[in-house]
C-alpha cells in the first residue's frame, strides 16, 4: 500500500507542478433539504427551533432557572441555512480571498478566534475581539457597541470594513454572480428571485445559518430540566453564588441566555498602550455611555478566551476577579464614567470566586457545532482561523 501511494505521488508530481497556479474547477454542490439538529421542518417547508425552554411560561428574571427564552429568529428553509453555511466558510466573501467569516468565528474556537482583537485583511487590527455567534438567533443587538439591530444589518459590517474582510458590494456580487455554482445554489435557496444574486440574499443566507447556531444543551440545562446529577456540588455552589444578591452576576448575565443584552459601563481595562475605547458612546452619541458595551453571553464562555471587548483577561478566573476587586477599580485616573449600578464591591472569598469559575464551565455545549464544508462553491480553500 505504501509503495502504491509513493508511485501515485511520483506519477502526479509533474501534473501538480504544471497546474499549481491554476484554480481547479469546483465540484458540483447541493443544498441540504433537512433542517439542522434541534430544528423541525414544518408543513410550510421552513425550520423551527425546538427546545424544552418553550414549555416554561415564566419570563426571564433575576437569575431564575426554569424561565422561558426570549423571542428568536427561525423560519428559514434548509436550503437557505445550508447556503449560508457555504458562504460562512468561503473566502470569496473577502476582498482578496484570504478571509472567511470563520476566520474570526471558528467552530473549533467557540465560534470566536481566541485572539484579544481579531485580525482582518492584510493583517489589520480589527479593533475588538470577535464575539461568539452562539445563540445569536435570540439577540436584538449586535456588535460590542450595539450598532446593528439585526443580523442582516450586522453582516455588512465585517464584509465591507477595510479592517476586517475588506470587500465592497460591487465586488462581492460580481464574484458570486460569475460563479455558476453560486448562481445555481442561490436560485435553489431563493426560487422567487430574479436570477442574479443580490446583497439581501447574501445577508439572508448568512442570517439563516447563524440562527441555527444554538447552544442550550449544556450540563447546566440538563440540571434545569430536572437532572440534578448533571452538576457537581462545586458547580451548584457556584450557581448559588452566581445568583446571589452579593455577587449579582445573574442580574446582567440572566439565564437562560446568560445575557440581558443591555449596554453596561463597567470600567473594563484596556491592554497596556491602547487608548480607551468609548464603546457605545460613539454609536448613540451619549456621554453617559462612554465605555459602555453590550453584556456578552456566558454560554460556552470556557471556550472563548480571552475575555472582554479588548481581550483584557486571558482566563476566566482573572475576569471574575476583576468584578470582585470593586467598583471602578480599572477606570483611568481622572476619567469620569457612569458605571452601571449593578457593579458593586462584593468582596467574595477566593473559594467563592473559584466556585463561580467552576459553574461557568458547566455552560459549555457544542452539541450542534456546525460542520465546516470540505469544499466551497467558489473553488477556493475553506479558511478558518490561522489558516
Amino acid at each position: 500500500m505504501i509503495r502504491t501511494l509513493v508511485c501515485v505521488a511520483v506519477a502526479a508530481a509533474t501534473t501538480l507542478a504544471s497546474s499549481a497556479s491554476t484554480v481547479s474547477k469546483p465540484a458540483e454542490f447541493s443544498l441540504s433539504s433537512t433542517c439542522p439538529p434541534g430544528f423541525e421542518k414544518v408543513a410550510t417547508g421552513v425550520c423551527e427551533l425546538r427546545t424544552l425552554y418553550e414549555f416554561y411560561a415564566v419570563k426571564r428574571g433575576l437569575g431564575g432557572t426554569r424561565t422561558a427564552l426570549p423571542t428568536h429568529r427561525d423560519g428559514f428553509t434548509p436550503h437557505q441555512i445550508d447556503l449560508g453555511r457555504y458562504l460562512f466558510f468561503d473566502p470569496v466573501l473577502s476582498g482578496d480571498g484570504t478571509l472567511s467569516c470563520a476566520s474570526c468565528h471558528d467552530p473549533a474556537r467557540g465560534l470566536s478566534d481566541d485572539r484579544p482583537r481579531s485580525i482582518g485583511i492584510h493583517g489589520a487590527d480589527a479593533g475588538r475581539a470577535a464575539p461568539t455567534l452562539w445563540n445569536v438567533a435570540f439577540l436584538k443587538r449586535f456588535f460590542w457597541d450595539a450598532r446593528a439591530n439585526s443580523l442582516e444589518v450586522q453582516a455588512g459590517g465585517p464584509l465591507y470594513s477595510p479592517r476586517e474582510m475588506g470587500n465592497t458590494p460591487t465586488r462581492l456580487l460580481a464574484s458570486l454572480n460569475r460563479n455558476a455554482n453560486y448562481r445555481r445554489l442561490f436560485q435553489e435557496a431563493f426560487p422567487d428571485g430574479a436570477g442574479a444574486v443580490t446583497e439581501q440574499q447574501v445577508y439572508t443566507a448568512l442570517t439563516a445559518f447563524e440562527t441555527s447556531l444554538v447552544s442550550l444543551n449544556s450540563r447546566y440545562d440538563r440540571y434545569v430540566h430536572g437532572y440534578d446529577a448533571a452538576l457537581s456540588e462545586r458547580e451548584i455552589e457556584g450557581l448559588n453564588v452566581f445568583r446571589s444578591f452579593v455577587a449579582r452576576c445573574s442580574e446582567c448575565h440572566t439565564p437562560p441566555l446568560f445575557t440581558n443584552e443591555q449596554l453596561a459601563v463597567i470600567g473594563m481595562p484596556e491592554p497596556a498602550g491602547r487608548p480607551f475605547d468609548v464603546g457605545a458612546e460613539a454609536t448613540l452619541g451619549s456621554p453617559k455611555l462612554k465605555g459602555a458595551f453590550k453584556v456578552p453571553t456566558l454560554r460556552n464562555i470556557a471556550r472563548t478566551a480571552p475575555y472582554s471587548h479588548s481581550g483584557a483577561f486571558t482566563d476566566l478566573r482573572s475576569a471574575v476577579e476583576f468584578y470582585n476587586k470593586g467598583r471602578g477599580n480599572a477606570v483611568p485616573k481622572g476619567m469620569q464614567l457612569y458605571l452601571h449600578w449593578h457593579i458593586s464591591d462584593p468582596k467574595l472569598t477566593d473559594t467563592e470566586v473559584d466556585r463561580i469559575v467552576d459553574f461557568l464551565g458547566a455552560l459549555t455545549d457544542e452539541t450542534f457545532l456546525p460542520q465546516p464544508p470540505a469544499r466551497v462553491p467558489s473553488g477556493m480553500t475553506p479558511i478558518k482561523r490561522g489558516e
